[in-house]
């Protein structure tokens, strides 16, 4: 059943429409990333279910519960916000029962310790924020949303000014403890790479549109228009007439072709007999090489676009700049957009 529930949502700020019409459902228990550049939208989405905006068109419904004009406290969200916004002079322990005590709830003491241990804060209960370093303050934070145990988790952008290392680690303890509670969670980032990793469900914004949804396969390997190619997977965009000339084929009808750099291969040339029944070919030259890791990307110039082509780095088997070579182009693996 449906738990969530945005019912054609409009914002505008003077003139300026900053969400535009957008609808979306959430099941219990999934955990959904609004994705998309500054200025997109997400933000005000997520505060507008928050409650820290005001809709001007629309509906929004938590576990069949119309919260649109309920003001915040009495929505039964809970909200992590890129700033930590912890209380300096409160202990650990004094921050994440602050709300509970807010309320005058029962049982505070065995809530807040039971919520310290979840997130590995264990031992730091009489700890001060400035005691603490960026992820432990993050983890803080989220331990003092979850203990008001609310229906639905609002995070903004929780981890993006933590280091890359730490970033990775928490994002795995978010995914864990969210599939723990089984709590319902929205989250917002413009990190394509911390979408995928945690999300059930993405929906990719644009200039206040939601221009894709789906899980993070879907979107990956079938994205519906250039701006999504272009955003979400490295892909190569290449016009089609451009294409058509490089490939000697006008098999794919569309403006432009989509191609995952992962999917090519790269043929010296000279160097034996091209499969053609299956791939397209293209000649061209390795301009440019580049490593991230595990990863060599080749920048290949042909006659009129340049390809990225990635491939695992084996030392031996690198290809050298100035290179001239055959590009593998599998037909099943071409979108044509």
């Amino acid at each position: 059943m449906t738990y969530v529930t945005i019912e054609q949502v409009t914002k505008r700020y003077d003139k300026q429409v900053v969400l535009n019409n957008i609808s979306l459902t959430l099941e219990k228990g999934e955990f959904a990333t609004l994705l998309g550049q500054s200025g997109c939208g997400k933000s005000t989405l997520l505060r507008s279910i928050a409650g820290l905006e005001e809709v001007d068109v629309g509906n929004i419904f938590v576990d069949q519960k119309n919260i649109t004009h309920l003001s915040p406290r009495h929505r039964d969200v809970g909200m992590v916000f890129q700033a930590y916004a912890l209380f300096p002079n409160m202990t650990v322990f004094d921050n994440i029962a602050y709300g509970l005590k807010m309320k005058k709830e029962r049982n505070i003491k065995s809530k807040v310790q039971n919520m310290i241990d979840m997130v590995d804060l264990t031992g730091k209960e009489e700890s001060y924020p400035h005691q603490l370093s960026g992820g432990q303050q993050q983890r803080v934070a989220l331990a003092r949303a979850l203990v008001m145990e609310p229906k639905v988790l609002l995070l903004d952008e929780p981890l993006s000014a933590l280091d890359a290392k730490i970033r990775k680690n928490l994002q795995k303890e978010l995914k864990r403890i969210q599939r723990e509670l089984e709590i319902t969670t929205i989250f917002v980032t413009h990190d394509q790479e911390e979408a995928m990793t945690l999300s059930d469900k993405i929906f990719i914004m644009n200039e206040g549109n939601i221009v894709q949804s789906g899980s993070p396969s879907d979107i990956y390997v079938s994205p519906v228009n250039t701006f999504v190619a272009n955003f979400i997977g490295n892909y190569n965009v290449i016009d089609m007439d451009v294409f058509y000339k490089l490939v000697r084929s006008t098999e794919l009808k569309g403006h432009e072709v989509a191609i995952r750099p992962e999917v090519l291969q790269l043929v010296p040339v000279g160097s034996g007999t091209l499969a053609q029944q299956d791939n397209w070919t293209a000649k061209g030259y390795i301009k440019d090489i580049s490593m991230t890791g595990n990863i060599l990307r080749y920048e290949v110039e042909t006659d009129g676009s340049i390809f990225h082509v990635d491939s695992l780095h084996h030392q031996r088997e690198m290809l050298q700049r100035g290179t001239s070579v055959y590009i593998l182009i599998p037909k099943k693996e071409c979108i044509a957009l």
